[in-house]
């Protein structure tokens, strides 16, 4: 019998997070058959956008595009179009172990207005301005908690983190304008923050490199992870028994890390028996000996042409004017995209298909859930490692989350973007060049004063 969740049942479902298109509740009641399980739910904008409740759900061109992954064009709500696309897309190239789809539940509108009522204290507030739950929709997706080590609290003490990697490698495509070649030298992320200071999104900018997490380095994933330790930012969050206790829930109030926040995550860490230290060798230890990062890089690198090439291909998929071509006065780039314009159509197609899947992989967040070996008790369906430093045996379980679909009408979006990071980190550059005194890049206050005076 298929499960439905009433407006009775929104008091067992408290606030654990969301990120721009759903929110998470995980389940706070005592039915067996939900306990250590989280609820997905749909939100949508608050600007007027229309429901999600559409009879459409994939456009006439996303059709064409995922045409031959039947499950989607059969998907009747978003939240089911998100499960099987991980079910059937993402796992092809991840792997079906790291993935769980879970499944999807029927929720009643009282369910949805009544646990709407109840988490609007607990959200951040520019999350709350800008999205509101889908209360017209009818399904969410139950999945497991993964921020628990074995699906449930009762089994001892967890700790899990959640790491959004980013993108892993530098881009080498030919469709790269000579003016944007920075990009082929100097990671997206680290550009990004730039543009990220400069709207006050953040007050400091992450030293992390995603390059040393993916690196396959013992030492230079340490190093990485020591970075988002010192600026989470919305890319790690640490949770203890399910509850966050690190990082923050994506919102513009997180741009604030205090050093109180930190002393009392350590203290939270050593009341459960691990010290920071140890607990970043051992995230470090899991993300190598796990080898989850490979595929992932692998998956990320479908973007062969950068978005520079699959614009190019996705106006031909829209069969529409390629406005970028119709904005470039460069006799010799028209020449070159030319080349792409007249590309087969099944050939313009896959490569727009493998730019979104590789969005999706860039997107995307591991969560790693640890729980201390007791009593030489080991779970069969889990990986161990063992830290000589600390003497200990922890058990581990790694899976991939958020690997929703990207729309296709996205990719304008994604083109836009990119230029005004590659253009303001640029100019950035230029003016440390030719300024007679230095100025660190990840000094925010200073190169805020900096841009503004060329303003």
């Amino acid at each position: 019998m298929e499960m439905v969740l009433s407006a009775e049942d929104a008091k067992d479902w408290v606030y654990k997070g969301e990120g721009a298109a759903n929110l998470i509740l995980a389940y706070r009641g005592s039915s067996p058959a939900l306990l250590g399980k989280v609820l997905r739910i749909q939100k949508v904008p608050k600007d007027g956008a229309q429901p999600t409740n559409t009879s459409v759900l994939l456009s006439r061109h996303e059709q064409l595009l995922w045409g031959d992954v039947i499950e989607l064009l059969e998907s009747l709500s978003k939240d089911n179009l998100g499960q099987v696309f991980a079910m059937h897309v993402m796992s092809r190239f991840l792997g079906a172990k790291h993935i769980d789809s879970g499944i999807r539940v029927l929720v009643s509108k009282g369910f949805l207005q009544s646990v709407e009522i109840n988490v609007q204290s607990h959200r951040p507030i520019s999350r709350v301005n800008a999205a509101k739950i889908d209360t017209l929709s009818d399904s969410a997706l139950l999945i497991s908690d993964h921020s628990i080590f074995a699906g449930t609290p009762r089994e001892g003490t967890s700790i899990a983190v959640e790491i959004k990697p980013k993108c892993g490698f530098l881009p080498s495509s030919e469709y790269i304008a000579k003016a944007n070649s920075i990009k082929k030298h100097v990671t997206r992320y680290k550009m990004h923050q730039l543009l990220k200071l400069q709207h006050g999104e953040i007050l400091k900018a992450s030293e992390c490199d995603p390059l040393d997490l993916f690196s396959q380095s013992k030492d230079r994933i340490r190093r990485a992870i020591k970075a988002l330790f010192a600026a989470p930012q919305n890319n790690l969050r640490v949770f203890l028994n399910g509850s966050l206790i690190f990082g923050g829930m994506g919102g513009a109030e997180d741009k604030v890390h205090s050093r109180e926040a930190s002393r009392n995550f350590e203290d939270l860490l050593e009341l459960s028996g691990v010290q920071l230290s140890t607990f970043i060798e051992l995230v470090g230890e899991a993300l190598h000996k796990s080898g989850v990062l490979d595929p992932l890089l692998a998956t990320q690198k479908l973007d062969v042409l950068d978005i520079e090439g699959a614009i190019h291909a996705y106006y031909d998929v829209i069969s529409q004017p390629c406005l970028v071509c119709e904005n470039t006065t460069d006799a010799e780039l028209l020449n070159h995209y030319s080349q792409l314009h007249s590309l087969p159509m099944e050939q313009s197609l896959k490569i727009v298909r493998d730019y979104l899947i590789s969005a999706t992989a860039k997107d995307c967040s591991l969560m790693i859930s640890f729980r201390p070996r007791e009593n030489g008790v080991v779970a069969s369906d889990c990986s161990s490692i063992f830290l000589k430093s600390s003497n200990q045996v922890f058990d581990y379980k790694v899976y991939f989350i958020d690997l929703d679909m990207k729309p296709l009408e996205k990719m304008v979006y994604y083109y836009e973007l990119d230029q005004k990071i590659v253009d303001l980190y640029t100019r950035a550059e230029e003016i440390q060049r030719s300024s007679a005194q230095s100025w660190p890049m990840n000094n925010g206050d200073n190169c805020d004063r900096k841009m503004q005076c060329q303003s």
